[in-house]
Formats: structure tokens, C-alpha cells, sequence
């Protein structure tokens, strides 16, 4: 590609952008559950800005492109919750969605470090029980099945938690975790 994608912010600019990536990259699961009213498929333009305003955003670009988004916030009780992941398919599997989370993890630990949100405890995040490679890119980040939500007959939500370093929960990280960072 000639090109490295770097990962930043969004801004307010990157709203049409991100919409048009989230409303590209949900097709699939939307056809795997047979189900075309998932809320990223369906939220506004206005309901993103909304988003934007409220949660850490963050997007990956190539050149000016956006080719990927995470967006994330922290509760009160220091769970870091992360969705809306979404990578401009023809750069699947070239590790993008794993970088974005982690850099997502990273901005709400240092959030949290600075006092702007509670003190972080563990990340959560959820993906449809059927959503295969989300679920094995999620375990290689570290996180851990906690729970199935079923929303209908059709779709089931896993639950995937991690605990943040530095939390009481936290094991110590590993040689192998740390050359990965």
C-alpha cells in the first residue's frame, strides 16, 4: 500500500466517515444474524456525534482515509466498556482491529490515571455468539467469556472481560504480553 495507518482522536470532521465504515463493515454480521436492524446499522449521523461528544473515539487512517473505529468510556464502577469496532474489510487480518483496542485500553487507563473517569478496574466488551473471528481476536487480546445475553432467538451476546493492569484483579503481565504491547 506504500502507506502506514496511523491511529488517532476523531473529531467531529470524522463523523460521515465513521458512519459510512460502521454502516460498511456491520453488513456481515448483519447477514450472519440475518438481522439488519443492529444498531450500528441504524444509528444517525446525529446519534454519532452524540457518541463522539460522549465516549473516547478513536480511528485508524490510511492516509486521509478512515479505515477503522473503536469508540469506548469508562462507568462508575471502573469497567472500561469498548464497541463499535469496525475495520474497512479489505484490511482485515492484517491486525488493525487489535491495535485499535489496544490503543482504546490505553486511552481509558490513562483517562482513569488523570482523574477524569473512575478508577479502571477491567475492560468489557460483547460480540454476537456466531461472530467467530471477532471472538477469537478478542481471546487473543487477553479477554475471557463472562456471559451470554440472549437478545432474540437469533442472537446471543458474549460478554468478554479482561482486567486492567494495575487493578487488584490484574495478574502480572508476562514476558509474552509485554513484547506484544
Amino acid at each position: 500500500m506504500g502507506m502506514s495507518v496511523t491511529i488517532d482522536a476523531a473529531s467531529g470532521a470524522d463523523a460521515e466517515p465513521i458512519l459510512k465504515l460502521q454502516y460498511l463493515c456491520y453488513q456481515s454480521e448483519a447477514e450472519t444474524y440475518a438481522n439488519w436492524s443492529i444498531e450500528p446499522l441504524t444509528e444517525s449521523l446525529d446519534q454519532l456525534r452524540e457518541r463522539l461528544a460522549g465516549r473516547l473515539v478513536l480511528v485508524a487512517r490510511l492516509g486521509e482515509e478512515v479505515v477503522g473505529a473503536v469508540s469506548g468510556w469508562t462507568d462508575e464502577s471502573g469497567t472500561g466498556h469498548i464497541e463499535r469496532l469496525c475495520v474497512h474489510p479489505r484490511l482485515h487480518r492484517h491486525g488493525l482491529g487489535g491495535r485499535l483496542v489496544r490503543r482504546l485500553e490505553e486511552g481509558l487507563a490513562a483517562a482513569s490515571a488523570r482523574g477524569e473517569s473512575a478508577p479502571l478496574v477491567r475492560y468489557r466488551l460483547f460480540t454476537g455468539h456466531r461472530s467467530l473471528g471477532n471472538l477469537r481476536l478478542y481471546q487473543r487480546l487477553g479477554y475471557e467469556r463472562t456471559g451470554i445475553e440472549e437478545v432474540d432467538a437469533r442472537l446471543s451476546f458474549v460478554i468478554m472481560e479482561k482486567p486492567a493492569p494495575g487493578s487488584a484483579s490484574a495478574p502480572a503481565p508476562a514476558a509474552a504480553h509485554a513484547a506484544v504491547a
